[in-house]
């Protein structure tokens, strides 16, 4: 048996699999060692996976494998996540990883090409089948993250409330949210993850791409992504993949953007999970 985990910072999708075959799925809080701290890890792991993994009738004892793919997982903090990991899953070899290596496998498998990872935040890579060979720095909202929903959303409120969209469109957003000027600046400024705030906008932009403005902002925002991170790995022979749901629900003005720098379209996904299976099940 193989477990399969795809941990955001806020939850966490897990997949087991019986000779190739998905025979339980369970999500569980994210698991982040740059927040918690090993006893907080194995606390979830006991809890959240390893009892109802029991209550399924599943012998702990029975996984081989287990693939941990984490939001921002860097070498120094697997020493974290592996030994709590192996406390619970006692027979299991243990590989843990990167979102962005979980990203190239669930899009690419063993092919070569370029995966990217459009949320909250963005992030690409190019990957030549087996590892990623080169990764441009995302440098979060501020200083990049194009192509996120933050920056989306970021874009947007900046210019609703510069003037510089129709104002309908603010007075109905500025209803919809039940802020005014002052409250945005709050919660970009002084409240805890500014970016999730910001990328709560995209649902409203969402609902209103039939407005031109809107519509060539999302574009636009794609655009500089691939500009400014997918140009700089000089391979227009590969295509380019997305994971993520600002790709996925965006997917159409993704291809637009792609078509516009002359990119190759790849694959989407909004979440890694299923491609993970597929490639472990290869």
């Amino acid at each position: 048996m193989i477990l399969i985990a795809d941990s955001g910072s806020t939850k966490t999708h897990w997949a087991l699999l019986k000779d190739n075959k998905t025979v339980a799925e369970i999500r569980s809080q994210g698991i982040n060692p740059f927040f918690q701290n090993e006893e907080r890890i194995r606390q979830v792991v006991k809890m959240e996976v390893a009892y109802p993994l029991r209550s399924q009738g599943v012998d702990l004892e029975q996984v081989n494998e287990l693939f941990f793919y984490g939001a921002g997982l860097r070498d120094e903090m697997k020493d974290k996540v592996m030994p709590t990991l192996q406390h619970v899953f006692p027979t299991a070899t243990i590989e843990a990883q990167s979102d962005l290596i979980a990203a190239a496998r669930a899009l690419c498998r063993h092919d070569e090409g370029i995966a990217c990872i459009l949320g909250t935040g963005s992030n690409s890579g190019l990957y030549d089948g087996a590892r990623i060979v080169q990764n441009i720095p995302p440098l979060g909202f501020i200083l990049g993250d194009e192509g996120s929903g933050a920056v989306l959303g970021k874009r947007f409120i900046g210019a609703l409330l510069k003037g510089l969209m129709d104002n309908n469109l603010k007075e109905e957003y500025l209803s919809d949210t039940g802020e005014e000027m002052a409250d945005i600046i709050d919660k970009v400024y002084r409240q805890p993850l500014p970016n999730r705030y910001l990328a709560h906008a995209a649902k409203f932009i969402h609902r209103h791409l039939d407005h031109p403005q809107v519509r060539q902002l999302v574009v636009d925002n794609f655009r500089a992504f691939l500009q400014r991170n997918v140009a700089q790995y000089h391979r227009p022979d590969l295509p380019v993949n997305a994971v993520g749901s600002i790709a996925f629900f965006f997917s159409e003005q993704w291809h637009e953007a792609l078509a516009a720098e002359q990119c190759i379209p790849g694959s989407i996904l909004q979440t890694p999970i299923q491609g993970l299976v597929a490639f472990h099940s290869s």
